[in-house]
């Protein structure tokens, strides 16, 4: 299982637009090669339906080759939809995939199932999927519910606890703040691993 973190870059709405968009596509590639996906946490940008930042973990066979075409600085080239006439039509933002940490031994967590809440149907409401995952040393936790099995809910709850362990551990020492945030300023404009273009969002072929 491996983390993906898409970024806006604290660029403007067409860059939390073409987020979304690259969200949807990374899904949909993701699902031609069978591959499980999980959206963990996402911050919502300005404009409906965008993104300024998603993070989702992926898991399954061809799962290294997917993130490696989806690496680094991705350009989207339109017009703008929100400003038609406004002369820029090259939009960036940028995708890393989150070290694994150490993994935790499970003496070390406390681990609380519960039902999920909200949406999902009648199977996420009537089954106790959910899982609280709690670090006993410090008492960080998360909550990861999905429809799948109380397993893979606790497999993903680890995982988290222990990036946010880590994170916790660097801002303690001040060698490195939040991984994510750093990412937001070192993206590049130009030297692009992908472009995509128009409003479908779509790569031009050769």
């Amino acid at each position: 299982m491996a983390l993906l973190f898409f970024s806006s870059a604290r660029g403007p709405d067409e860059c939390t637009l073409a987020v979304a968009k690259a969200v949807t596509q990374f899904l949909k590639e993701a699902e031609q090669r069978s591959l499980t996906t999980e959206i963990i946490e996402s911050v919502l940008g300005d404009k409906p339906n965008t993104f300024r930042s998603v993070l989702l973990s992926i898991e399954g066979v061809e799962c290294d080759q997917l993130i490696q075409r989806w690496l680094g600085t991705i350009q989207w080239i339109c017009q703008s939809p929100y400003r038609p006439h406004h002369k820029r039509k090259n939009w960036f933002f940028g995708v890393t995939c989150l070290a694994n940490p150490m993994e935790l031994n499970d003496n070390t967590i406390e681990f609380t199932t519960m039902k999920s809440s909200g949406a999902g149907g009648q199977h996420v409401n009537k089954t106790e999927s959910a899982v609280r995952a709690t670090h006993l040393a410090t008492g960080i936790s998360v909550k990861v519910q999905t429809e799948r099995s109380q397993h893979a809910n606790k497999r993903l709850a680890k995982l988290l606890l222990a990036h946010k362990l880590a994170e916790y551990a660097a801002e303690q020492t001040q060698q490195q703040k939040n991984i994510r945030q750093q990412f937001h300023y070192s993206i590049l404009r130009g030297n692009s691993q992908l472009v995509f273009y128009g409003e479908k969002f779509q790569q031009r072929k050769d």
